[in-house]
């Protein structure tokens, strides 16, 4: 029975950089330039990473496997408010429908309300299940926008989801 755990294990750098790099290409279109941002944004984070706030959730299946990942970062550099910051969520195909990104969210979420904190998160158009998912978590669109910081023409979307205190 797959379950959430919480912090970095050995390879859970490669599967994220690797689910992105082939499910964003397989579905979206998006190339090396991407999967180069995911990997250095990635890299940076693990960098700086405070243990008291920050947070790696992954999905790990019986045999140790890793599922699916969501990072919570509390410490951003870039976030003046010090809001946590939604990074990095994705899943497996085989961990796709069985619940997990819904138990990753929970888990993140709880995070962040013991924090209080308000969350943020871009994505773009077209990602409806994560959307869905999103919004039951209580995030709200604020602004959507077409853009190309992903190395792909798309229609970005920033949600934000207030501190629950």
């Amino acid at each position: 029975m797959p379950r959430i755990v919480e912090g970095w294990r050995p390879g859970a750098l490669g599967f994220i950089i690797g689910e992105h790099g082939q499910y964003y290409a397989r579905h979206w279109g998006f190339g090396a330039y991407f999967e180069a941002k995911v990997a250095a944004g990635l890299a940076e984070f693990t960098g700086r990473m405070e243990p008291s706030t920050d947070r790696f959730f992954l999905a790990i299946d019986d045999a140790d496997q890793i599922l699916g990942s969501l990072i919570l970062d509390l410490t951003d550099p870039a976030e003046p408010e010090s809001e946590a910051h939604l990074r990095w969520f994705i899943l497996s195909d085989a961990a796709r429908g069985r619940g997990l990104g819904e138990q990753l969210m929970s888990h993140a979420m709880a995070h962040c309300d013991a924090h209080s904190s308000a969350c943020w998160l871009t994505t773009f158009a077209g990602l409806d299940a994560a959307r869905a998912l999103y919004e039951r978590h209580g995030f709200s669109l604020i602004r959507e926008e077409e853009a190309a910081s992903w190395g792909t023409k798309v229609r970005e979307q920033l949600f934000r989801r207030p501190a629950r205190r």
